[in-house]
C-alpha cells in the first residue's frame, strides 16, 4: 500500500507518445527497465567517479556508484511507503548525462559549450532519454512517463522560480529548455517525494563510497578520519565492540555504520516532517516549497565538516589535479576538432551533422558525441586523432 502522497502508477500523467499500459508491470517499472537497458546506462561502466577508470579494478564507476544510489533510493522510499520504482527510475537515470572523467568532464563540456547554450548533466541525461537514444520504432528517447523526466529534470530542486538553487543562476542549459518546451515539467516546483528520495541516496552513497576509495587509494589514512565528526564517532565504536579487529574488516566496519546512521537520519527527519505536513497527494509536496527528504541540521552539518575534507584530501589532491588537467586536455582537444572537422564523426552522427543548421546546433551534436564517450573511449580516440597522449607532451 502506497501513501497517499506517494506517485500512483494508475494515475500518471503518461507519456509523451501514448503506449498501451504493460499487463504485468507498471509505467514506473517500465521506466526502469528502459533505463537498464538503454546504450547510455551500459556505458556507465567505463565513466569516472573520482579516479579514472583504469587507475585501478576497486574504485567506484559511475555505474557501480549508480546501482549504490538505487539500493539506498529504494530502501528509504519503501519505509517512507513511496513507490519505489519511481524512485529507483530516477536514480538509476541520474547520472547518464555525465561525460568522460566525471565532474572533470563536465566542467570542460560546460566551459566550451558557454557559447551555445551550455551544458548540464542533467540536462543532458534528459536529452539522452527523450532524444538521443534511438533503438524504438516510433519514437526517439525511450519515451519515459512524466513523473520519471520530472524526477531526473528536478530532483536536486526546482530550476526557476524562489525557491530554486542561487548557485545555479543564469539560463537554463538548452538541453533542459528543448525538453520543457515540449512538455511542461514544472520546473518552479519541487519534485515528488520519490525524485527527492533519488536526491538524498545520491549524496548518501558517495558521501560512504568515496570514503571507502580515499582510504584504498593512500590519499588519507582511518586515523585521519577519527578526528571527523561521524566517522571518528564510528571507528571509536568498531574498536569498542571488536578490539583489534583486522585493519579492512575495521574500516569496512566503521564506514557501514557512518552509511546506516546517514539513511537512519534521512528516513527520521522525513517521517517527523511528513506527521507534520500531513500531505495528501504528490502535488502538496511538490507545492511544501521546501524538499520533505533531507538531512537533519546535526547530521548535515558533520557531513558538511566531512565533504571539506575529502574536498582536500581527495578531490584536490595534487595527484587526482594532475590526472584531471590531463584529461581536460582530453576534451578541449577532441571538441574544436570535431566542430571544425565533422566529417571525422562517426556515419551515424553524420545525419545529425547535415540537419545542423549552424555552428550552435553543431556544436551540440559535437556535445552529445563526446559527452557520451566512456573514459576509455575518449582516451583511445585521442590518441588515435592526435598520435600522441597528454601525459606525453608533459
Amino acid at each position: 500500500m502506497l501513501a497517499p502522497f506517494a506517485c500512483q502508477p494508475d494515475a500518471s500523467r503518461g507519456r509523451l507518445w501514448p503506449e498501451r499500459l504493460s499487463s504485468f508491470r507498471s509505467p514506473f517499472q517500465r521506466d526502469r527497465d528502459r533505463i537498464i537497458h538503454s546504450s547510455a546506462f551500459r556505458r556507465l561502466k567505463h565513466k569516472t567517479q573520482v579516479f579514472v577508470e583504469h587507475e585501478g579494478d576497486y574504485y567506484r564507476t559511475r555505474l557501480t556508484h549508480t546501482i549504490e544510489v538505487a539500493q539506498v533510493a529504494r530502501t528509504i522510499a519503501g519505509v517512507l511507503g513511496l513507490n519505489t520504482d519511481l524512485a529507483e527510475a530516477v536514480a538509476l537515470a541520474h547520472d547518464l548525462g555525465h561525460t568522460p572523467f566525471g565532474h572533470t568532464g563536465e566542467d570542460a563540456m560546460e566551459r566550451l559549450m558557454a557559447p551555445h547554450g551550455g551544458f548540464d548533466h542533467n540536462a543532458q541525461a534528459l536529452r539522452i532519454v527523450t532524444r538521443l537514444e534511438r533503438h524504438y520504432a516510433d519514437f526517439d528517447g525511450l519515451n519515459l512517463s512524466w513523473e520519471t523526466l520530472e524526477g531526473i529534470a528536478k530532483h536536486n530542486g526546482p530550476v526557476l522560480g524562489p525557491n530554486a538553487d542561487p548557485k545555479r543562476d543564469g539560463p537554463l542549459a538548452y538541453a533542459l529548455t528543448e525538453v520543457n518546451a515540449q512538455w511542461d515539467l514544472g520546473l518552479d516546483t519541487h519534485a515528488s517525494a520519490e525524485a527527492q528520495v533519488a536526491a538524498i541516496a545520491d549524496d548518501v552513497a558517495y558521501s560512504h563510497h568515496d570514503l571507502h576509495d580515499g582510504l584504498r587509494s593512500g590519499l588519507f589514512t582511518e586515523d585521519d578520519l577519527m578526528q571527523l565528526p561521524v566517522t571518528g564517532p564510528a571507528f571509536d565504536e568498531v574498536d569498542r565492540t571488536y578490539p583489534g579487529l583486522e585493519r579492512m574488516r575495521r574500516r569496512h566496519e566503521a564506514l557501514r555504520r557512518v552509511f546506516g546512521r546517514m539513511v537512519e537520519d534521512v528516513i527520521a527527519v522525513a517521517q517527523n516532517r511528513l506527521t507534520s505536513a500531513q500531505p495528501r497527494t504528490v502535488d502538496d509536496i511538490r507545492q511544501m516549497g521546501t524538499t520533505v527528504i533531507r538531512f537533519s541540521k546535526p547530521l548535515y552539518q558533520d557531513l558538511k565538516a566531512v565533504r571539506s575534507f575529502l574536498f582536500q584530501r581527495m578531490y584536490r589532491a595534487p595527484s587526482v589535479m594532475a590526472v584531471r588537467a590531463e584529461v581536460t586536455r582530453i576534451i578541449d582537444d577532441l571538441f574544436p576538432l570535431f566542430l571544425h572537422a565533422p566529417k571525422l564523426l562517426p556515419p551515424e552522427w553524420q545525419p545529425d551533422v547535415a540537419a545542423a543548421p549552424d555552428e550552435t546546433r553543431l556544436a551540440r551534436v559535437v556535445a552529445d558525441y563526446i559527452a557520451g564517450m566512456t573514459d576509455r573511449f575518449a582516451i583511445q580516440e585521442h590518441a588515435r586523432l592526435f598520435g600522441r597522449s597528454p601525459r606525453a607532451d608533459g
